[in-house]
């Protein structure tokens, strides 16, 4: 698998701390490919993603996984005014992002149905059931990646369900994971 590209430093910051809203900027878009490629391996991988809705589905709900991880390892490296207005910022950006794709992808889908609400909803519902789980060297758990394996099973079809989990837990989490290490580790400690 090529490994996407993403921003892990700031260039010319001359130590100056970064406005939450700019790193989160970055973080959305990491995220997001994180994301999309995650939807294009389970295609490659022969899984059945049928609809963009249901490709959006899965979009979302490895999203909610990936925020959840940011706002873990922004815990202990930034205050948490700074976190909560990075991780607000972040779940905005995504919002965003989820809305122009859904409409530029699917555009006779629900005009009236606020996309952007819809994502929010599910990502605070996601992070309060997230805050449950404990992370360990940084890594979420092995229910953590169960939770997360559970939910995008239920949204594969019913020849997919039996083998999704495995391919949750051993192979994508553990790679959107170190992207989003790195990315942190990056943006986060030089402020």
């Amino acid at each position: 698998m090529k490994p996407i590209r993403v921003k892990t430093n700031w260039f010319k910051d001359g130590g100056q701390p970064r406005d939450p809203g700019e790193t989160a900027s970055v973080l959305a878009l990491t995220l997001w490919k994180l994301a999309d490629r995650f939807t294009e391996n389970l295609s490659k991988a022969d899984y059945d993603i049928v609809t963009p809705q249901r490709g959006f589905l899965l979009m979302a709900e490895f999203l909610a996984f990936e925020v959840q991880h940011v706002d873990r390892l922004a815990y202990n490296r930034i205050d948490d005014a700074s976190r909560a207005a990075l991780i607000q910022a972040l779940a905005k950006r995504l919002a965003e992002f989820m809305e122009i794709n859904i409409r530029e992808i699917v555009p006779e889908d629900d005009e009236e149905y606020d996309y952007q609400a819809g994502f929010i909803d599910l990502l605070n519902r996601r992070l309060v059931d997230y805050a449950t789980f404990d992370l360990v060297d940084e890594k979420p758990t092995f229910a953590t990646l169960r939770y997360l394996g559970n939910y995008i099973r239920d949204v594969m079809g019913k020849n997919d369900q039996p083998w999704i989990i495995d391919q949750i837990m051993e192979i994508e989490s553990p790679a959107a994971v170190e992207t989003i290490q790195k990315t942190i580790r990056g943006l986060l400690e030089t402020e």
